[in-house]
């Protein structure tokens, strides 16, 4: 019998899944499988079906293939964590890899997932990023009198999002400065709901995407029950101002459909993007920003998730740099920021 940690390993891109997202590829480019299959492959390696990271590489495609002229067809293959996708793409298994700042942390340095990992083809590098995270905590709404800061959830069996997920990681970072004890207890992102109902987990962690959107799976559990989310307390944000991290204000009203408790919510932000290895053309990835770029706007009425992206795009690419300047940045992305006067020479380009 396979372990839990092998199936978690394995890419979830069969079925219906990849057959809807193929389709959709064939039907926004106007173009049928025969020739699809003279292009080049484009392979995007998201996190699992239902996630956010998913749901956003899904929307993009056709601005992607339109960029590139169409010399590729674009693929979204999701995998169970962003992690694994970022395994995929440097082991040849793929070509974008859906990540986040505190993931390239944890791959530069070689720990968490990563302790140990040797890859096989050239090492993603910065290329873009898109939208940042809040990490919050969520409880069933009939025991949200048991919880009143993130200590109490120090020690107790949480669902703090698909073990791999970079909010995952993120959680880790943060009860490593707070000194408790994280207890992950994984489940089935459809079974979110249930698990907080029966109070097989004390909680779970959600999270929004620059305040504005929530996961699939956050969309089924908030209309399948009621749930509050727990805000840490001062003691714990002062904790984590001083260690370095964000604490940032969320209008729940902007993601959440129905009232959650606090009328501010508060959560520790991480921010996402797509990086490629030098194996990706220079033009490929240069391509791809100046598309984005050009598109920033709609992308954000489309999904409010890229509002902050849409506000600043070129700063958000500095931050994405910025937050591991020892991570060489692709040159496609050097000449993008070249030309938009944002360039540190102290920045390394990746080879």
């Amino acid at each position: 019998m396979k372990s839990d940690a092998f199936r978690l390993a394995r890419p979830r891109w069969r079925g219906a899944a990849v057959t809807a997202a193929v389709a959709a590829i064939f039907v926004v480019s106007a173009i049928g499988p025969a020739e699809a299959q003279q292009r080049k492959s484009l392979r995007w390696a998201t996190s699992a079906v239902g996630s956010y990271g998913y749901q956003i590489a899904a929307q993009m495609t056709k601005i992607v293939e339109e960029a590139l002229g169409g010399q590729y067809t674009v693929t979204v293959q999701p995998y169970a964590s962003p992690t694994v996708a970022m395994k995929a793409v440097m082991d040849g298994n793929g070509e974008i890899a859906y990540t986040a700042d505190i993931g390239m942390t944890q791959f530069q340095q070689r720990i968490g997932g990563f302790k140990g990992y040797k890859p096989k083809m050239p090492e993603i590098a910065h290329a873009w990023y898109s939208y940042p995270m809040e990490s919050m905590m969520a409880v069933s709404a009939k025991d949200a009198n048991k919880y009143k800061c993130w200590k109490d959830f120090s020690g107790k069996p949480v669902f703090y999002t698909n073990a791999g997920f970079m909010n995952w990681l993120n959680w880790q970072r943060i009860y490593k400065v707070l000194g408790y004890e994280f207890k992950h207890v994984q489940i089935d992102l459809k079974s979110n709901a249930d698990a907080m109902d029966s109070g097989s987990i004390a909680g779970s962690a959600t999270y929004t995407t620059a305040g504005k959107s929530l996961a699939s799976y956050w969309k089924e559990t908030e209309i399948r029950m009621d749930v509050r989310v727990v805000n840490p307390c001062p003691d714990e944000v002062a904790k984590l101002k001083a260690a370095g991290l964000g604490v940032v204000d969320v209008d729940p009203k902007g993601a959440f459909s129905k009232p959650v408790g606090p009328a501010v919510l508060q959560g520790v932000p991480i921010l996402f993007g797509y990086n490629m290895g030098t194996n990706i053309p220079e033009d490929v990835v240069y391509k791809m920003l100046v598309a984005f770029y050009k598109h920033k706007d709609d992308l954000a009425k489309a999904e409010p998730g890229f509002t902050p992206m849409a506000r600043d795009f070129v700063g958000m690419q500095v931050a994405g740099i910025s937050a591991n300047p020892d991570v060489p940045v692709h040159p496609g992305l050097v000449k993008f920021l070249k030309e938009h006067k944002a360039w540190n020479d102290k920045w390394k380009v990746a080879k």
